[in-house]
């Protein structure tokens, strides 16, 4: 890993992560079963082996470090662990149920009971121990594979959720903040809870002695460690407290960043630790504080985990300029008791900040949304609030409230931007309140971090369908989980139907990005976009060969090359960039032909390739539009289709007058395109010849002797010739 300083927006090198301990919370049986039932009997009946390898290497990578040795679940491979539905004990030393072929549901068992990770290796070890076949132990290979993939991503929404709820509990915690160390105590031990580290502290500024002390520890045994004060620049934390910018070590004495002193270096030794992540606490541009989370071991710190401990960091900071506050109003009435009048306004404008915080932590705890935050805040500060899109606040106050960390006045209105990790969310906009108290203020921009919450949560479950989408989607790219009523139901919790005719979309952003950063982020644009477009039209869509893949379905008198179209001007527009899309002919029975959707797909990347070597940028085609190079595009050869598309009219009009157009045009194009060798060739008269092709050329168009539109009709009536019945 990197010994430079890791902002909360960085990147994290995908070999260095590792999982912090899933928190001990163990579902109920029948969610875990309910959750996990279609996966594992679809391995129990034999998955496809690509399937298999993919959980394998999803479930080495989210399962390593998580089991837990004093669980193991004796298994024979001839029995089945009995399990009784009705109670949550069961005995793991007996068996009794003889051995089927239904003995791979042993798994549902296991993650019913939220068994250990290596639990589940214990039916295929005594299954090959006792010489079953060789497909019943690949069977329960599968199912093992899939059964931890499974119990991995319960563990992951389960830390998720408790990562959520342990910021809405701070939150409610500040709401009605009266001890400000029980509120920093609850902040520090529910940070080292959810990142699973040996010690949590907090530091605060002291700006009289230019340093920072310890304020509050959690799990420090050494009393050195905790009475350290670290100078200015001085260690890991004097040098967050110094720069405002977070940082991670993972061996603290060998990383010479830090200028390491004496006092410094014995109390971190005494206290044994090695890995040390700090986050600045930020009251606007100043720092008052940090705060840590550490291992006694070398480890390397996620991005998400870095994020995270920045948001409780916020919140400590929150906390202390609420005490601060409430401190400041205290001593003001106290000192300004001939001041009835000025004492009656600020108790009431600390009574509105009360209500409006129980206000706003009732909403987070029942799931409100962001316009009910704006709706509770008007009502108190008795005044109209909005919620307004980063894009439509005045930008200038935008960005001076997000650089101050307070709300700001701009004319009659007062803006807060709602931000987090660096990043522009919104404003919440108070209209025409130009002389709004200080309390009041707060109040805004507390409700603004409120808000920040809010987003962030929908925003992590809009990208947890979509990630379902996905995953839904690459099993059909991919041939995986063939079986049509479990690709139906899933389908169907999605609001999409596999039983209608869609359209394969191969979607990707035109021209290089301005920079190697810039690029990847813009991949991500595209993709959420396309997962949206997808979701609300009833379809799928995943990232896949630099691009996106997007399933959608085909309504009634629209063409493939419509939806592609159409779908090329909604992306562009989303993501400010120029998009490419090639499309698929129609196709239909998704769930009961395997390889359907996986042959579109390659038909649409085909026509996208196309496109490009034509110059058609930010265009969107299906095979018919590219005339003769759509028989090559396109995947099912339409050789009938393209003869219709292009000499079609003159067929039908020889078919209806009994003329002979066709066999005049192929002599006009065999006597290269002369009309005195066509009336020899024909034995008419040049006069005919004439009026012939002139009505050709209102039948197929004025330009039908152009070079390209001429190869094409030469081309069809060479078709026409070879499978017209007696033409030959």
């Amino acid at each position: 890993m990197s010994r430079d300083h890791v902002q909360p927006t960085g990147d994290l090198a995908a070999g260095d992560r590792r999982r912090p301990p899933a928190p001990a919370a163990v579902p109920t049986p029948g969610a875990v079963r309910s959750a996990a039932t279609g996966a594992v009997r679809g391995a129990a009946a034999g998955a496809v082996g690509g399937a298999a390898s993919e959980a394998s290497a999803s479930s080495d990578a989210d399962v390593e470090g998580e089991y837990d040795v004093g669980e193991a679940v004796p298994y024979d491979a001839g029995l089945e662990v009995p399990h009784d539905a009705d109670s949550e004990s069961h005995d793991d030393s007996r068996v009794e149920a003889p051995y089927d072929a239904g003995a791979e549901t042993v798994y549902l068992e296991l993650l019913a009971r939220g068994a250990a990770a290596e639990a589940y290796e214990q039916p295929v070890l005594l299954a090959r121990a006792s010489g079953r076949p060789t497909d019943r132990i690949a069977a329960l290979e599968r199912a093992k594979l899939l059964a931890l993939r499974v119990r991995s991503e319960l563990e992951g929404r389960r830390r998720r959720e408790a990562e959520l709820s342990a910021l809405f509990e701070t939150a409610h915690d500040l709401a009605g903040l009266r001890d400000l160390d029980a509120v920093l105590r609850a902040i520090v031990q529910r940070a080292r809870s959810l990142l699973g580290t040996d010690v949590a502290y907090l530091s605060l500024n002291d700006p009289a002695r230019g340093d920072t002390y310890m304020r509050v520890t959690e799990g420090s045994v050494a009393a050195r460690f905790q009475q350290l004060r670290l100078g200015m620049g001085e260690g890991l934390g004097g040098l967050v407290a110094q720069t405002a910018r977070p940082y991670v070590t993972d061996d603290y004495f060998k990383d010479e960043r830090f200028r390491h002193t004496r006092t410094i270096d014995a109390g971190v030794h005494d206290e044994g630790l090695v890995a040390i992540l700090g986050v600045p606490l930020m009251l606007g541009p100043h720092v008052i504080g940090v705060l840590f989370a550490a291992d006694r071991r070398a480890r390397v710190f996620e991005r998400e985990q870095i994020a995270l401990l920045g948001s409780f960091a916020a919140l400590a900071a929150a906390a202390i300029d609420t005490a601060n506050l409430l401190t400041e109003t205290r001593a003001a009435v106290a000192g300004l008791e001939e001041a009835n009048e000025i004492i009656r306004d600020r108790s009431a404008a600390v009574e509105r900040a009360s209500d409006v915080h129980d206000r706003l932590a009732e909403l987070v705890l029942r799931g409100g949304g962001v316009h009910d935050v704006a709706a509770a805040v008007a009502q108190v500060l008795d005044g109209a609030v909005e919620f307004a899109e980063a894009t439509a606040a005045p930008a200038d106050a935008l960005e001076a409230s997000r650089a101050e960390g307070h709300a700001v006045r701009h004319a009659s209105d007062w803006i807060a931007a709602v931000a987090a990790g660096g990043e522009l969310l919104g404003a919440l906009v108070l209209r025409g309140h130009p002389g709004l108290d200080p309390v009041d203020q707060r109040t805004l921009e507390r409700a603004a971090m409120v808000t920040s919450l809010l987003l962030l949560a929908r925003r992590s479950a809009a990208e947890a369908e979509q990630r379902v989408r996905g995953e839904l989607l690459d099993d059909l790219l991919d041939g995986r989980d063939r079986d049509p009523r479990l690709l139906r139901e899933r389908a169907a919790r999605l609001h999409a139907d596999l039983d209608a005719t869609h359209v394969v979309l191969a979607a990707r952003l035109d021209g290089p990005a301005a920079d190697a950063e810039e690029e990847p982020a813009a991949r991500r644009r595209l993709w959420s976009a396309s997962s949206h477009l997808a979701a609300t039209r009833q379809g799928l869509a995943a990232a896949r060969d630099g691009g996106t893949v997007l399933l959608l379905p085909l309504v009634t008198g629209d063409s493939a090359t419509d939806v592609a179209r159409r779908t090329a001007r909604h992306l562009g527009s989303a993501v400010h960039q120029s998009v490419t899309i090639g499309a698929s002919a129609p196709v239909t029975d998704l769930t009961a032909q395997p390889d359907s959707v996986a042959a579109a797909y390659e038909e649409g990347r085909r026509c996208l390739d196309a496109l490009h070597l034509l110059g058609r940028h930010g265009d969107g085609a299906a095979a018919e539009d590219f005339g003769f190079l759509g028989l090559l595009l396109a995947g099912d050869r339409d050789v009938g289709g393209f003869v219709d598309r292009t000499v079609g009219p003159v067929v039908a009009y020889d078919e209806r007058r009994g003329t002979e157009l066709l066999r005049t045009l192929e002599a006009y194009f065999g006597c290269g395109m002369s009309p005195a060798r066509t009336k020899d060739a024909l034995h008419v008269h040049v006069n005919t010849v004439a009026q012939r092709l002139e009505r050709v050329g209102r039948l197929l168009g004025e330009d039908w002797q152009t070079p390209a539109r001429a190869l094409e009709i030469q081309l069809a009536l060479r078709l026409h010739r070879l499978t017209a019945p007696g033409r030959h």
